[in-house]
């Protein structure tokens, strides 16, 4: 991912950073929490940080990776309380019948997003960083503050359990157990075929 040429505290690179970066920051987001609306406002609220902390950004780190460790510091941060807050919705409900699921939400979940969801913030994000947006290891071990020699055995396990996630889904739903190709949202990249061969390509 070549980074471009953008100044520390510059309103207008800003401007520039946000509109090439937005709908990449808000995939990834969306992959980790597998809900439109709150990858939105998670988003929304993770460029106002950057923007306030702007003028410390420092060109030896990719500003699209800067903005990728906020956006998903915020967005594990909102999982974190929408956990709670399920707890205590959980326990509300006790003894009421199950609602029925809201049909737009049930539209909007694939196979793919539904996996990314069941895994770890970090595991689906590096699905998400590697396989959609194509980064480097250099480049996802900045955005998770992570180091980068641990990045490739990560990936490998994060790949594997996806790949268990999807087959397992699978063979819940009485399909065959080798599922359909998965394709990604923004670029139209298969992610999975047979429950391997994309995901084993790089």
């Amino acid at each position: 991912m070549a980074d471009q040429d953008y100044q520390p505290g510059s309103v207008a690179d800003f401007d520039r950073l946000y509109r090439s970066s937005y709908r990449r920051v808000l995939y990834t987001v969306y992959g980790v929490l597998g809900d439109r609306a709150a990858a939105e406002d998670c988003v929304q609220d993770a460029f106002v940080r950057a923007f306030k902390a702007w003028s410390r950004w420092t060109p030896d780190a990719p500003a699209e990776a800067w903005l990728h460790r906020i956006a998903l510091n915020v967005a594990l941060s909102y999982r974190k309380r929408s956990r709670f807050q399920e707890v205590g919705e959980l326990v509300r409900r006790l003894g009421r019948p199950e609602p029925e699921p809201d049909p737009a939400e049930v539209a909007e979940r694939s196979d793919l997003f539904d996996a990314l969801r069941r895994l770890s913030p970090e595991q689906a994000a590096l699905i998400v960083l590697r396989h959609h947006h194509g980064y480097t290891n250099r480049e996802i071990a900045y955005a998770l503050k992570a180091p980068e020699s641990t990045i490739a055995s990560r990936l490998a396990k994060a790949k594997e359990t996806l790949r268990k996630q999807l087959i397992g889904r699978a063979l819940a739903e009485g399909r065959p157990s080798r599922p359909l190709p998965v394709v990604s949202g923004g670029d139209s990249r298969v992610l999975v075929i047979d429950g391997q061969d994309a995901l084993n390509a790089q």
